[in-house]
């Protein structure tokens, strides 16, 4: 997302597609420090899905502790090939995780975010109402297509 500067790092819903936690830094933050700003603690769901900037020996261990269950990408090794069976994992967890890919392109897209501000609580502001709005969008439209019982 052109977000000059900063980041905006989401957890969704699996079913429905909505944020369930949300947290925004400057984009020289390691992304790995952002884990436990979006992990839902009221979240049922004991499995985490997260590209390979997430996976740390900290975060790992983070996440055990919580009773939840890793499935954050692995690093190929450096100048090697990445092993078939972690490229076979990656993929799986891919069809999954790609879900929050959606989020950032429609706030791209058709909601036109643009952040360009000075200062990380601007941004925040900026980016937490997009997150909102987005929220707002994605529950019409599920309630639009909700199946009369």
């Amino acid at each position: 997302m052109p977000a000059f500067g900063y980041k905006n790092h989401v957890a969704i819903d699996r079913r429905h597609g909505l944020i369930r936690g949300w947290t925004a830094s400057h984009a020289a933050a390691h992304d790995g420090a952002q884990l436990a700003e979006v992990v839902d603690a009221d979240n049922t769901a004991s499995d985490v899905w997260a590209d390979t900037a997430y996976r740390s020996a900290k975060n790992e261990a983070w996440l055990a502790a919580r009773g939840l269950v890793s499935r954050i990408h692995r690093k190929k090794p450096p100048g090697r090939p990445m092993a078939a069976q972690t490229r076979r994992a990656n993929a799986r967890k891919s069809a999954v995780r790609s879900a929050v890919e959606h989020v950032f392109a429609r706030q791209k897209g058709s909601m036109g975010l643009v952040v360009r501000t000075i200062g990380i609580a601007r941004a925040r502001v900026k980016i937490g109402l997009a997150n909102l709005a987005y929220n707002i969008k994605r529950f019409v439209w599920l309630n639009g297509n909700a199946t009369p019982a």
